[in-house]
């Protein structure tokens, strides 16, 4: 099994700065997918950004996050983070850190066999 947990949240004005983190631990994959989800109250979880390191380091991010946010991470210690610049109230949500351990870096949930608990974040206005 793999345990994802998240950590980073919080509360944030507009046009303030949060980074969130996940450490993966249990079962290694030869390659693997990290990615970011958000799930607002009343809303479905959608895609953040999500990153491979196999084959080089490949990243993909959702329209409304390219050039706030950033994910990276370190390969060797299973982690990942997302940097968030430039946040707006709308990025208010709870974050999810999901692992999939195949190759494509898939923007749908459904694709993704691992979840983290979920950290909050707040953006007021």
């Amino acid at each position: 099994q793999v345990q994802l947990v998240g950590s980073g949240g919080g509360l944030v004005q507009a046009g303030g700065s949060l980074r969130l983190s996940c450490a993966a631990s249990g079962r290694t994959f030869s390659m693997y997918v990290m990615g970011w989800f958000r799930q607002a109250p009343g809303k479905e979880r959608e895609f953040v950004a999500a990153i491979r390191w196999s084959g080089g380091t490949t990243t993909n991010y959702a329209d409304s996050v390219k050039g706030r946010f950033s994910i990276s991470g370190d390969n060797a210690k299973n982690t990942v983070y997302l940097q968030m610049n430039s946040l707006k109230p709308e990025d208010t949500a709870v974050y999810y850190c999901a692992l999939d351990p195949r190759w494509f870096v898939s923007n749908s949930p459904g694709q993704y066999r691992y979840w983290g608990q979920g950290t909050q974040v707040t953006v007021s206005s």
